[in-house]
C-alpha cells in the first residue's frame, strides 16, 4: 500500500494513502489533515498506512462519550457475550453511567478519551465520598464493558480502560455506609459478621406478630433471594417431598413496574429441600389463605382440602383479595430493615438472611458447591465471599474438633 504527503500550508500536511481496490474499481484514495512538522508527517503516515493494512484503522468520528453511552444502553448494553441484559439491570447500568460518567466525560469525543481522564474521575469519585467504594467498582464495570463493546465494534483503536490505574476496589465496602438503593443483590458477593444462632432466633421471633413472618423464616431457611420469595406460588410447593421449586422472580423496573419474569441466570432455576418447622409455617399460611379466600373465620371447622386458590396465587401476595398481586419489593426491603433496627439489630438488611443462610451451611462443613447450588449462585463467587469474612465461634469450633479427628487418626496409626 502506498501513500504520499502533500504541504497544504506551513505547517498542515496533507497524508494521502492509496487503499486497496478490486478488479476493476475506480482508484480509492483516503485523506488525512495532519498539523506539525515534515518529519512527524510522515511518521503518521506510515503509522496509518500500517493499520490500514493489519485491519485496525478506525475512521474518525466525531461521536462523543454521551453519545456512545445512550447508544450501547439502547442497545440493551450489550456486553462480551453480545447478549442484552434484563430490563432491570439496564436501567441501573444507566443510572450509574448517567450520574457518575457522563456529567465528567460525557462531552469528550468517544475516540479522545484518554486513561488518564478516567484515573481522574475515579480519583474524584473517591474523593468526593458521596458513593461507596462498592458502587464506584459497579461504576468502573458498567463502563468498562460500555468502552468495550465501542472496541469490539470498531468505534475505537485502543480501549483506554486498559491503561487505567485508579481502579475502585470493591474490597473496602462498609454496609453501615450502603446507599438506599431498590438494586437488589443477586448473588453473596458479600457476606456480614452474621448473628449466632441465638441472636437470629430472636430476629425470626421479632416479626412473629406480622403478617411477614412466614417470608422471613422461609428467606432465613433457604437463603433463597428476596424477590424469588416474593415471586413464589403455592403450586411451587411440593408438600409430600417437602420441596420447594424456585422458577421465577420479581423484576421491578420503571418502564415495567413490577413483573415476573424467570431467574437471572440458570443458577436460579433450582429445586430445594424444606425442613419440617419451615413446612409447617409455610402451610398455616396456606390454611390462612385459605380461609380468607373462602371467607370462613378462624375457628370455624370446615374442610379446607374442598377449598382452591387461583391457579397462580402467590405465597405472599401483596393483597389477599386477588392473590396474585406481588408486594412491592422496595418497600418490604425498607419495612423489615426498620423492624430490625428496632429490635436491636442495627442495620441488618433483609438480604442479610441469605448470607447468614450460607455462611452456617459452610461453618457446618457443607461443600461449597452443594450450598451454591441451594442458593443459586456461581461457587467461586460464595466461596470468595466466604473468605473474606471473620471467622466465627461456630467455625473455629469445627476447625479445632477436624483437626483433633485427624491427629487422632494418625497418631493411633503410630
Amino acid at each position: 500500500m502506498a501513500g504520499s504527503i502533500k504541504e497544504r500550508s506551513p505547517g498542515s500536511w496533507s497524508l494521502i494513502i492509496d487503499l486497496p481496490r478490486e478488479r476493476g474499481e475506480k482508484r480509492r484514495q483516503k485523506w488525512v489533515t495532519f498539523k506539525g512538522t515534515k518529519r512527524a508527517a510522515e511518521k503518521e503516515l506510515a503509522r496509518l498506512v500500517t493499520e490500514i493494512e493489519d485491519g485496525k484503522h478506525v475512521e474518525a468520528s466525531k461521536l462523543t462519550l454521551g453519545q456512545w453511552i445512550e447508544e450501547w444502553l439502547k442497545a440493551g448494553a450489550p456486553g462480551r457475550r453480545q447478549k442484552k441484559v434484563s430490563q432491570r439491570t439496564l436501567e441501573r447500568y444507566g443510572q450509574l453511567l448517567r450520574t457518575h460518567v457522563k456529567p465528567k466525560l460525557g462531552h469528550r469525543l468517544l475516540q479522545k478519551v484518554r486513561a488518564t481522564e478516567i484515573d481522574q474521575l475515579y480519583s474524584d469519585m473517591a474523593d468526593a465520598q458521596l458513593i461507596t467504594p462498592r458502587t464506584q467498582h459497579h461504576v468502573h464495570t458498567v463502563f468498562g464493558g460500555c468502552l468495550a463493546t465501542a472496541h469490539r465494534k470498531g468505534l475505537i483503536a485502543t480501549n483506554p480502560m486498559e491503561k487505567v490505574e485508579q481502579i475502585p476496589s470493591p474490597e473496602a465496602f462498609n454496609p453501615e455506609n450502603q446507599e438506599a438503593d431498590d438494586q437488589e443483590i443477586d448473588g453473596i458477593d458479600e457476606i456480614g459478621e452474621g448473628l449466632t444462632e441465638t441472636e437470629l432466633a430472636k430476629l425470626i421471633a421479632g416479626f412473629k406478630s406480622r403478617t411477614v413472618y412466614p417470608i422471613v423464616v422461609l428467606a432465613a431457611a433457604s437463603g433463597a433471594r428476596r424477590n424469588e420469595l416474593l415471586a413464589l406460588r403455592w403450586s411451587d410447593l411440593d408438600v409430600g417431598k417437602k420441596t420447594l421449586r424456585i422458577e421465577r422472580a420479581l423484576e421491578h423496573t420503571k418502564k415495567f413496574g413490577i413483573r415476573i419474569k424467570p431467574p437471572k441466570t440458570k443458577r436460579g432455576l433450582r429445586t430445594i429441600n424444606l425442613d419440617d418447622d419451615t413446612m409447617a409455617v409455610l402451610l398455616k399460611e396456606k390454611q390462612r389463605h385459605l380461609r380468607l379466600h373462602a371467607g370462613i373465620p378462624d375457628g370455624a371447622e370446615v374442610d379446607l382440602s374442598l377449598i382452591h386458590l387461583p391457579s397462580k396465587a402467590l405465597m405472599f401476595p401483596a393483597l389477599t383479595v386477588s392473590f396474585t398481586t406481588p408486594r412491592h419489593p422496595r418497600n418490604f426491603s425498607r419495612d423489615f430493615a426498620d423492624r430490625a433496627e428496632k429490635l436491636g439489630f442495627g442495620k441488618t438488611r433483609f438480604h442479610d438472611l441469605r448470607g447468614i443462610h450460607a455462611t452456617a451451611l459452610l461453618d457446618a462443613g457443607i461443600p461449597v458447591h452443594t450450598v451454591a447450588q441451594r442458593i443459586g449462585d456461581d461457587p467461586a463467587v460464595l466461596l470468595k465471599a466466604y473468605t473474606k469474612r471473620k471467622r466465627t465461634t461456630q467455625a473455629d469450633e469445627k476447625l479445632s474438633e477436624a483437626i483433633a479427628s485427624l491427629a487422632a487418626g494418625f497418631l493411633s496409626a503410630g
